[in-house]
């Protein structure tokens, strides 16, 4: 069970988790690229270049190739086939595809379903802030859907450096005027930073499923394995008192998407002498509904790497 930390302070930088050590294939260049043709020519014309790329990536990333495998074969339940691993590539390609044009606020173009949104409505009315935690799963982009129809909604995204960096310089490459709040972990004021979105009644949000290293981590079950899953966001969440949604955004193929919050924990009420527990149940709780959804839509889970290394690990 997880330790109460002392204190907020950063610690030392900790050691790279195996997808942050990773060199990412692509560029800022390419993206512009694929960018302007998506734009200009069209997104018929972007997506049956995207077709080309997928299946480049599906022959020649065979370390990536080897973990899809490894995740669908959990989350199918059986052997997956050639076919199915092209389309776990393909929904990837296609969700970045499709943020240029959610990017520039193209919404209009796409089919797009919510479920949830009174929740999100309610805390946005209760003036309090909340966390919104969610996952390498589907699109973030078209989670910001719901800002479009509840005025007032803002987002701030909690972020180590580097991720931050390269979300920062992807943004300036599809659209330059885009914005986004970024909270950057591991400083010494992101928490006070944290609670001071909060108190605006702004959301935070943060994907949960990765560790960045030797950062506080517990181990959960998840698709039939043990895996080590962070528990900082939790932790930060029970502190502060907050409220805690997951969210994701499914990919449903062409134009269709499926956004959901569903409530994972409520910190608001609990002591401070139960906060432990209290993170615990809500680990597990987020890992359980990341299960769900990666059942429900296997394609959408994009962890290219092997996520199960750490699960042996105390």
């Amino acid at each position: 069970m997880a330790t109460e930390p002392a204190d907020i302070r950063p610690k030392d930088p900790p050691t790279l988790a195996e997808w942050a050590r990773r060199r990412e294939r692509g560029s800022v260049f390419w993206l512009r690229v694929m960018c302007f043709i998506s734009l200009r020519m069209g997104r018929a014309v972007g997506r049956f270049i995207l077709y080309f790329i997928a299946a480049y990536f599906f022959a020649f990333a065979p370390e990536a190739g080897r973990h899809s495998r490894n995740y669908l074969r959990r989350a199918l339940g059986r052997e997956p086939t050639a076919r199915d691993r092209f389309r776990h590539v393909l929904a990837f390609a296609s969700t970045i595809h499709d943020r240029f044009h959610l990017v520039h606020g193209h919404y209009d173009k796409y089919d797009i379903t919510i479920e949830g949104e009174p929740l999100v409505r309610s805390l946005l009315d209760a003036g309090h802030g909340a966390f919104l935690m969610g996952a390498h799963i589907g699109s973030f982009e078209v989670t910001r859907a719901v800002g479009q129809r509840q005025p007032g909604l803002r987002v701030a995204m909690a972020m180590y450096e580097d991720n931050a960096n390269k979300v920062g310089d992807q943004l300036a490459a599809i659209n330059p005027a885009a914005k986004l709040d970024v909270i950057t972990l591991g400083r010494m004021d992101a928490m006070l930073r944290i609670h001071e979105f909060l108190e605006q009644g702004a959301f935070v949000g943060v994907l949960g499923d990765r560790t960045f290293g030797e950062e506080p981590g517990e181990i959960v079950n998840f698709l039939g394995a043990p895996a080590r899953i962070p528990v900082g966001a939790l932790r930060a969440a029970a502190i502060l008192r907050r409220p805690v949604v997951f969210m994701v955004g499914l990919y449903r193929g062409d134009r269709r998407y499926h956004v959901v919050f569903e409530p994972l924990a409520d910190f608001s009420s609990v002591p401070a002498g139960g906060r432990n527990a209290a993170v615990q149940a809500a680990l597990v709780t987020y890992a359980a509904l990341l299960e769900k959804y990666c059942r429900s839509d296997p394609y959408n889970w994009f962890n290219f790497y092997d996520f199960w290394r750490d699960g042996t690990e105390a």
